[in-house]
């Protein structure tokens, strides 16, 4: 019989204790990944809809059947593996400042993402997204200055609620043009966030990318028993 609880892993970073946890849910009668950093939970398996909404939103605007995609933030890997299942997707380089969070999925401890590793397409890579943006050099240090036809964030709780101060200057005009001469022509740029649609941040947006839209992604809360949304912003280079 397997335990009810196990910490599958845990590591020291320079952001805090990152840890992987399982856990048996006898009401819903599922098991629950969960990340926490420290005390505060990231993410959970039974909230994946939004993740999974910000490969779909990202990659409709796109037109082609050989993509190069960017998802920054590994996490629990459901956006990771969305982009993968869209067929039109050639390459998908995956940006991950933690080691450790590279490591669960390269030894599949989470059974909704095994193989994604493995996939042919499929690089990780362990560096910090927001200082390979403002750095210039770009988001391949395998070949600096690569564009991308998409790329995916989901790093943040949101613009304005973000996991370490060094990130705020992404979310500025220069900050996304940076990122913006990443994209090729009529590229996108799809960002996650707990928060409702930030109208200041949409300026932001509408200062650099021609197109935007905030998407609100609505889904079920079990544990609370009610609707919960998160919003996806996409836009357009």
């Amino acid at each position: 019989m397997r335990a009810r609880f196990e910490e599958l892993a845990w590591r020291e970073t320079p952001i805090g204790e990152i840890s992987l946890r399982r856990r048996r849910d006898p009401a819903l009668d599922v098991d629950v990944y969960e990340v926490k950093l420290d005390d505060e939970f990231l993410m959970s398996s039974l909230f994946p809809v939004a993740e999974i909404e910000l490969a779909r939103l990202g990659l409709a605007p796109l037109t082609g059947d050989a993509l190069d995609v960017v998802v920054g933030g590994l996490g629990l890997g459901y956006t990771a593996r969305t982009a993968l299942e869209d067929p039109r997707v050639r390459s998908l380089l995956v940006v991950e400042a933690i080691e450790e969070v590279i490591d669960w999925h390269r030894r599949d401890l989470l059974p909704f993402t095994a193989g994604l590793a493995a996939d042919p397409r499929t690089r990780l890579v362990r560096a910090d997204f927001f200082a390979a943006v403002a750095s210039g050099a770009g988001l391949d240090p395998e070949s600096p200055g690569r564009r991308f036809h998409a790329v995916l964030l989901d790093v943040d709780h949101s613009p304005r609620q973000v996991l370490h101060p060094s990130h705020a200057a992404f979310y500025t005009v220069d900050g996304l043009r940076r990122l913006a001469a990443l994209l090729h022509p009529d590229g996108v740029f799809a960002l996650w966030s707990n928060d409702p649609p930030d109208s200041a941040f949409q300026r932001v947006l509408t200062e650099v990318f021609p197109t935007s839209v905030a998407h609100v992604v609505r889904f079920p809360n079990p544990l609370q028993h009610r609707e919960a949304a998160n919003t996806v912003y996409v836009a357009r280079h």
